[in-house]
């Protein structure tokens, strides 16, 4: 009898046994199978997470951010013990103990699965776990997936100490709004660092771990208010916070950023504009556009902020007054349907998600609002973030739209969105009323930039960012004009010419496919034998055309593009004249290289780049300085900055031609237009029916310029260089000045000055003065030539008519704005397009 007993239970011992031996081979051949291929856990070891590329301002504030997932990577000593507390109650109690998966929490998860019969199944996943089927596994929901991610969160368990586990698994965990990791879900929902999250709140972020995509705060709140109680409920069982903390907790309400109780973090920072979306386009094309959006780049920019909304104010003022002065009502293009205006809440909500500008502060902000009624003498409108007065909507006057040409009523209809701003006081800022205003259709650019560093103060690529983030500055590539000139005339100094050097003003006949050219000067008239100087300063096309032909065009393309202002411009004599397309950015840039004597100099938009370990990986500015490092230097001693740039061009050369382009401000075609307390240089530019027009100017330290023209090209009333854009300039300048200051242009020390006629061209004694008087600049130990006269080639009719400077150089026009400006005529160019004008 005990025999059989025995040999029953010995039997059954050996079946378990042979059965336990089999299941573990079984198991660990399972193990083995799924384990020869898995991805080694060394790739945590350099994890470098997609994270928010910074871009600051000199002054080291935030000005824009750049990122596909918005993660704020955070180590793991940095990470205040609340919020570790917080996701390891919610996710995995036992984190601390277990060896990377959690036993008791399956066989918990099993059983509920089962006594539900399949309707409540919940993940058993450890912390360890998750972050392996993050970062190493794909998000099926597979049995060889769940397998593999055992044996990797058994291996990573050995390999790596808690804390750097967790440090992983809480900076990439998704946590809903593209927020990714807990640094970057504290600014998303309560515009916090980690360090200041109340437990409340370090709890809801733990509870979005699980459903982050329903348990928003507004739309899912009860469900969010129960899940992160139930949080706070788990940290104070394990005894991470106290029941008096738990108590204070649990009835705090759910106040986030996207309930409206706090301030979105998006709003302490500019709107995105021009300069920083060119910085991204820009960087992108230098890192590639997944490191710029992924590698958690710190970005040094150059902008200087104040200098940038004047450029943006002095541009925008520039294009709505021309726009103004045409009469034409164009508005948004966007109406609200009649439903929308049953009562104010539906055309609120409406209005919000109107697609209109929101980015313009000229003079008062720019601000949407919705046509609500109209009367005889009144427009009432709803406007966007602004009570009605009394119960009734706001009023713009019928005399504030005196400017639009037609019947009143014939431009608006209810339920137009329209752009209104307050008009204030000038004294005191006091309100007046409301007064209408719509964009421009008429776009322009507007660039300033540091002469010796090449660093960009400021870049405007249109009236409105958001209206078009197309950049006119570095995108648009248009005719400069007669901005082109002065590389025209840079060719010639370098070419033996002189400022004093006679050239023929006559007719001119070219021909080119079959067809015959003749060029002509703004004015249609004729001036015979004169100087360079006056050439450039009254903008003489005949004159630069004859110049062209002499020194050669292949002499002219080659100047042009050792300026990098085109890559390849094409020989022919039209180019001479601005013919060619070409971009503000590279007409500043070369302009710059003017001002500082003739060194090459590159523009920027950064001073340096930091990768996310703090690792400079570009710097701008090559220049050494060889004292800066002392305590002290002698009273009126600056640092001695060495540089190491290429010289482009004579420095004789540079200034001979910065002293004829401070002609064209102080009696030429910009004379009008600026009036500066410093030295200032510049070139007017009018394309061929005043489609593009241009003026670049530049003092001893800042070189900008302006473009202002239609996006599909057609002529602009009244338009010209020193009508349209020299007063941009002119505005930008006189605050710039305020800042950076100016003085007189560098004079090198290969110069010997000797008085001139500037309108004979005919030498004078030292002791000559007036109007007519200019001293030029002549290279030191060559004797200038007079006398000798210069026709590029072309006859010159005996009996031509010519005329003096003075009865010919200009008429008088009222611009847009009333005010008045100097042109020429219109001439005909054949069926040949010559470019610049004047």
């Amino acid at each position: 009898m005990f025999r059989f007993i025995f040999s029953f239970f010995g039997g059954i011992f050996s079946l378990l046994t042979l059965g336990a031996i089999m299941a573990g081979l079984g198991l660990g051949g399972i193990f083995y199978a799924y384990g020869r291929d898995l991805p080694s856990i060394e790739v945590l070891a350099q994890y470098t997470p997609a994270t928010i590329s910074r871009v600051y301002s000199a002054e080291g504030r935030i000005i824009d951010e750049f990122a596909t997932e918005r993660r704020i990577f955070v180590p793991a000593e940095e990470i205040p013990d609340t919020v570790k507390h917080a996701f390891v109650s919610a996710e995995d109690q036992n984190f601390y103990t277990h060896p990377g998966y959690d036993v008791r929490g399956m066989a918990a998860a099993f059983v509920d699965a089962i006594e539900s019969r399949g309707r409540d199944i919940r993940g058993a996943s450890t912390i360890t776990q998750q972050v392996m089927k993050n970062f190493l596994l794909d998000g099926s929901r597979t049995a060889e997936r769940k397998i593999k991610e055992l044996i990797l969160a058994t291996r990573i368990e050995r390999a790596l100490d808690k804390e750097h586990i967790l440090e992983l698994y809480l900076n990439e965990i998704f946590l809903g709004q593209n927020s990714f990791g807990v640094a970057a879900a504290a600014q998303t929902y309560y515009n916090k660092p980690l360090s200041d999250l109340t437990p409340a709140e370090a709890a809801y972020l733990a509870a979005l771990a699980q459903r982050p995509g329903t348990l928003h705060p507004v739309r899912d709140h009860d469900d969010a208010i129960a899940r992160r109680n139930y949080v706070l409920g788990r940290m104070a069982e394990d005894g991470y916070i106290t029941q008096d903390q738990l108590s204070e907790a649990r009835p705090e309400p759910l106040r986030t950023v996207q309930s409206g109780d706090i301030e979105p973090f998006r709003r302490s920072l500019p709107p995105r504009d021009y300069f920083t979306d060119e910085i991204r386009r820009q960087l992108s094309a230098r890192y590639s556009e997944e490191e710029f959006f992924t590698g958690g780049l710190s970005v040094r920019a150059t902008i200087d902020p104040e200098l940038q909304a004047v450029a943006a104010q002095a541009l925008q003022r520039a294009l709505e007054e021309f726009d103004r002065g045409q009469g034409v009502w164009r508005g948004t293009g966007v109406t609200l349907p009649a439903e929308a205006l049953a009562d104010e809440e539906a055309w609120r909500a409406a209005l919000a998600s109107a697609d209109v500008p929101r980015d313009i502060a000229l003079e008062s902000e720019w601000l949407p609002a919705v046509v609500l009624d109209i009367a005889d003498q009144s427009l009432f409108v709803g406007i966007e973030g602004v009570p009605l007065e009394g119960g009734e909507p706001q009023v713009v006057p019928r005399d504030d739209i005196s400017w639009l040409r037609g019947d009143f009523f014939d431009n608006f209809e209810v339920g137009d969105v329209v752009m209104v701003r307050r008009m204030i006081t000038d004294s005191d800022g006091s309100f007046i009323r409301w007064t209408l205003r719509q964009v421009p259709e008429i776009e322009g650019a507007f660039m300033a930039m540091d002469v010796n560093t090449g660093r960009v103060l400021a870049i405007q690529g249109g009236f409105s960012y958001q209206h078009s983030v197309f950049n006119r500055a570095t995108q648009a590539y248009r005719q400069p004009g007669s901005a082109f000139k002065p590389f025209v005339y840079a060719a010639a100094l370098d070419s033996g010419y002189t400022p004093a050097t006679i050239i023929v003003d006559a007719p001119i006949e070219i021909t080119s496919g079959g067809e015959i050219w003749r060029p002509q000067n703004a004015s249609n008239q004729f001036y015979g034998p004169t100087p360079l100087r006056t050439g450039i300063e009254q903008s003489r096309n005949l004159m630069t055309v004859r110049l062209a032909q002499e020194i050669g065009m292949d002499t002219v393309a080659e100047y042009a593009e050792r300026f990098g202002v085109y890559d390849n411009l094409q020989q022919v004599l039209s180019s001479a004249l601005g013919a060619d397309e070409t971009t503000l950015f590279r007409i500043v840039a070369a302009y710059a290289m003017f001002a500082n004597g003739g060194e090459r100099v590159e523009p920027t938009l950064v001073d340096r780049v930091q990768d996310r370990f703090g690792n400079t990986i570009y710097r701008h500015d090559p220049r050494s300085c060889d004292d800066c490092s002392l305590e002290s230097l002698p009273p009126g001693e600056a640092p001695h900055i060495r540089s190491n740039r290429d010289r482009i061009m004579n420095a004789v050369t540079a200034y001979q031609l910065t002293s004829m382009m401070e002609g064209v401000v102080q009696r030429g075609t910009a004379a009008r237009a600026i009036n500066l307390p410093v030295p200032i240089a510049g070139k007017t530019g009018t394309t061929n029916d005043a489609k593009d027009v241009w003026f670049v100017g530049f003092s001893s330290n800042i070189a900008a310029g302006c473009y202002i023209g239609y996006d599909t090209p057609r002529s602009i009333p009244g338009g010209s260089g020193g009508g349209v854009c020299a007063p941009v300039f002119q505005e930008f300048m006189a605050e710039a000045i305020q800042s950076y200051g100016g003085g007189p242009f560098n004079v090198p020390a290969d110069c010997q000055f000797i008085k001139i006629d500037r309108f004979t061209g005919a030498r004078l004694p030292s002791s000559a003065s007036g109007p007519n008087v200019v001293a030029e600049c002549f290279r030191a130990g060559e004797e200038p030539l007079f006398g000798i006269t210069f026709d590029g080639g072309f006859a010159m009719a005996a009996d031509l008519p010519l005329v003096d400077e003075v009865r010919a150089s200009s008429r008088n026009v009222t611009t847009s704005t009333g005010e008045t400006a100097t042109v020429g005529p219109k001439p005909s160019y054949g069926a040949l397009s010559s470019g610049g004008l004047y």
